[in-house]
């Protein structure tokens, strides 16, 4: 019987610590991509596992909660390389010509306003994307609430957090995690200082990266 806990999601780094791609797999997926032209580094160090022994509905899940949280450089929310949001149905995502034509433009008028970029990543992506039909200004005070002011805020940290089971995730947002996931940031963190005994199912919390630049 194939397993079916088999999937997990992973990340690709920068020297600098950063994340530039991030995808979900099984088997050696992480290091044999060949879709694209989004390349594993070559030290393999710099290959990470965020979570491990998911179902296939679990690692998209993921995938999408961590795309989502370092944005895209493509549509100029983020840092990442993805060509997708990631989550069931993305990978194979079809776009309009009209969606083309206007990544198109957008990569080739690097001095268009903010305004302008932001109507053209709109335009016919669909309600099923979450700031679509959203103002700059909605979408910004969502962006500040959820993230925690994002990556880039010198705040924010990598987490290693390891669970009774064994599984462990590497995560930048404590915050953001912890209230998706139904745990206090603040027990975490009392937790990882030695001010707590106990943190529900967590036997260990590690600060990996301090800053992401």
């Amino acid at each position: 019987m194939i397993n079916p806990y088999r999937f997990y999601t992973y990340a690709y780094l920068r020297i600098d610590g950063t994340p530039y791609y991030i995808g979900k797999g099984s088997g050696k997926r992480y290091y044999n991509r060949k879709k694209d032209d989004i390349k594993p580094p070559k030290d393999k160090s710099r290959i990470i596992f965020l979570k491990q022994n998911l179902t296939e509905e679990e690692a998209f899940k993921h995938e999408k909660y961590m795309i989502g949280l370092f944005g895209r450089k493509d549509l100029g929310t983020g840092i990442l390389h993805n060509r997708t949001d990631g989550g069931d149905g993305a990978s194979g995502a079809i776009r309009s010509p009209q969606f083309r034509e206007n990544l198109r433009e957008l990569n080739k008028n690097k001095t268009l306003s903010k305004e302008h970029k932001e109507k053209l990543r709109l335009v016919n992506i669909g309600e099923k994307n979450p700031n679509y039909g959203k103002t700059a200004s909605q979408k910004t005070r969502e962006k500040m609430r959820d993230s925690r002011k994002g990556e880039n805020h010198p705040k924010s940290n990598w987490w290693k957090i390891t669970f009774e089971n064994k599984n462990e995730i590497i995560l930048c947002g404590l915050s953001t995690w912890a209230k998706n996931n139904g745990y206090s940031a603040g027990n975490i963190c009392g937790f990882y200082k030695g001010n707590r005994k106990r943190c529900k199912d967590i036997i260990k919390v590690e600060k990996l990266v301090r800053q992401i630049n």
